[in-house]
């Protein structure tokens, strides 16, 4: 039981990492570090010594790498333990998180060969966002079986479905505001071209909306405990996370608050995606559950 847990929550660990991770890479000028791919630099898969783009740049990028490959392997761990367990509610979570993962690679790839254009850029991360849901879904899982249920107040789904777009959405427009602000990654990456302070005011408009379909599912969900501590969870963060956001945007956007916006906007996320995931399954003890309780 502790080594599964470990083993879940190393996944979601490694998939929220492999962003903060990234954030680094462009936040320290490094994502042209190692100027092409899959190798490092022509001729090695690792940095080599005295490369024009300079070792410390080359060594940032090159973790950043490094890290898929323990993501891989755990993935993989993940998806053995899955299929071993007899989890077939599990077995296309796990599955997406290895070919996800795979993918990730092939965008991290083109990322680099376009230069660091903004889109796959952004697509990097929407696809990051995209499996840490996943793993989240996971880890909430590993222990017990889930059925699919339907809320008992439809305005209660409606609110929920909403929440988890709308909160989507959000972080779709971070990565425009990122895309169009001062940290691409490399000096010479192109941009998005939007003027910033207005798609800044655009994404704080859409955090505005967010923050109230949060008070307005608390008031749907107040009776139950479990929903209600998970959508107050929610609501701490991001509004320590507009407060950062407008921080960031005050104080001419310093590396060390992007970053810290970054962590948050994934925490966000998985705050959000918790609320979904309580409000849609019921846990119910699963035969398989029980066989290698201390696997």
């Amino acid at each position: 039981m502790k080594l599964r847990r470990a083993l879940y929550g190393a996944l979601l660990v490694l998939q929220a990492g492999l962003v903060l991770t990234g954030g680094a890479v462009r936040l320290t000028g490094s994502g042209l570090g190692c100027p092409t791919w899959p190798e490092c630099t022509p001729g090695s898969y690792t940095p080599v010594p005295n490369q024009a783009e300079g070792q410390l740049h080359a060594w940032i990028e090159f973790g950043n790498r490094l890290l898929t490959f323990a993501l891989i392997a755990v993935a993989l761990a993940v998806l053995v333990h899955v299929f071993f367990q007899k989890r077939r509610d599990l077995r296309l979570l796990a599955l997406g998180q290895v070919l996800g993962i795979l993918g990730q690679g092939v965008l991290g790839g083109i990322t680099v060969l376009t230069d660091l254009h903004p889109l796959p850029v952004a697509a990097h991360l929407l696809l990051s966002i995209i499996l840490i849901g996943g793993a989240t879904s996971l880890y909430d899982r590993r222990e017990i079986g889930v059925t699919r249920i339907k809320p008992t107040v439809k305005l209660t789904a409606n609110l929920s479905l909403f929440h988890i777009w709308l909160t989507f959405i959000v972080i779709v427009l971070g990565t425009l505001v990122t895309g169009s602000g001062p940290h691409a990654g490399d000096e010479q990456a192109r941009r998005f071209g939007f003027d910033i302070r207005s798609v800044a005011i655009i994404h704080a408009d859409a955090v505005i909306a967010l923050l109230g379909l949060t008070l307005a599912l608390y008031v749907a969900v107040r009776l139950n405990p479990l929903h209600r501590r998970r959508v107050l969870i929610f609501a701490a963060i991001s509004l320590a996370q507009g407060a950062i956001g407008y921080i960031q945007y005050f104080t001419g956007i310093p590396e060390i608050i992007v970053a810290a916006h970054l962590l948050g906007a994934t925490l966000v996320w998985i705050a959000a995606w918790r609320i979904r995931l309580g409000l849609t399954t019921s846990s119910v003890r699963s035969q398989s559950s029980s066989v290698g309780e201390n696997s």
